[in-house]
């Protein structure tokens, strides 16, 4: 029954995670980028501040300036940039499944960068799951857009964020984490605005959608916590991809996409090496060999 609880609440924290990709979209119509971020940063900033401050966490303390928080946080920023732009230019669909590719992106960069030992197995997984990818991108075809590339910048740099994770001094709570991590956002839509010539104040927009965004993704973020305490992480992890689901199923009611045949089957590969690569990579961490796992970003 932990295990059944655990793939619920998994899923209850993907479609939390849906629901706010939606609403960064739609958002997307009436504010720009920067703005979004700076929003979302300052309400996920507060929530886990206050978290942090009501469990007594150390907020500012000199761990959370060392490297490996440094380098998660460049992470967070790009993953930000990148994924909430081509949520703003791109089919919800087509953001989601190409960020499917973010376990199989964390395997490549720890067997490449960590000297982690990948198998034959998991390399020929890594590859199919690439070539969903590509199918869905379609670099040189009539149906390619250089704005598809941008989920996939998100994909390595979501990858670059949890390998630092894992380098993070034990004594630096998550709630801490997460507060630098939403904190990121905001300097990063300052910044663009800045780049872009932007006012710093937002024209009107819907409140309620901001809000309601804010609340389905912190319900999501609870909800990937809550399954892995409460589940084998072997058996919850693959419910992970039961986003894509939730996003297909979004943005054909909301959005009117029409995704195409290549990419239910850039999915579907990309899917399917993933849920291969978790479980196997489970199968050798009780052996000893190997502890890669993934994770969520902010706005991810």
């Amino acid at each position: 029954m932990d295990n059944v609880r655990g793939a619920l609440l998994m899923v209850f924290a993907m479609a939390g995670f849906a629901i706010e990709d939606a609403f960064v979209k739609f958002l997307s119509r009436d504010i720009s980028v920067g703005h979004i971020l700076i929003l979302f940063g300052i309400g996920g900033t507060l929530i886990f501040t206050i978290a942090a401050l009501l469990r007594g966490d150390r907020l500012f303390t000199r761990d959370a300036f060392r490297a490996p928080l440094l380098l998660r946080n460049l992470g967070e920023l790009i993953a930000a940039l990148s994924f909430v732009t081509a949520l703003s230019l791109a089919d919800l669909s087509v953001v989601s499944a190409i960020l499917q590719a973010q376990p199989l992106a964390i395997t490549l960069a720890a067997a490449l960068f960590l000297g982690e030992a990948v198998g034959w197995r998991r390399w020929s997984a890594i590859a199919i799951g690439f070539l969903g990818v590509l199918m869905i991108i379609r670099p040189g075809l009539a149906g390619f857009t250089p704005v598809s590339l941008l989920p996939l910048i998100a994909v390595f740099a979501l990858a670059l964020r949890d390998l630092a994770t894992r380098f993070t001094p034990a004594i630096v709570t998550t709630r801490t984490i997460s507060a630098y991590g939403f904190a990121t956002l905001i300097f990063a839509g300052l910044g663009l605005c800045l780049v872009t010539g932007e006012p710093l104040m937002p024209p009107p927009f819907p409140i309620w959608a901001l809000l309601l965004g804010i609340a389905f993704g912190s319900a999501g973020y609870y909800g990937v916590v809550a399954a892995m305490r409460v589940g084998e992480v072997s058996f919850v992890s693959p419910f992970r991809y039961s986003r894509l689901l939730f996003a297909l199923i979004l943005g054909i009611l909301i959005f009117s996409e029409r995704p195409d045949l290549l990419t239910y089957l850039g999915s579907a590969l990309i899917i399917a090496s993933g849920i291969y690569t978790i479980l196997r990579e489970r199968r050798l961490a009780r052996k000893g060999r190997t502890t890669i796992a993934g994770g969520n970003a902010p706005l991810s």
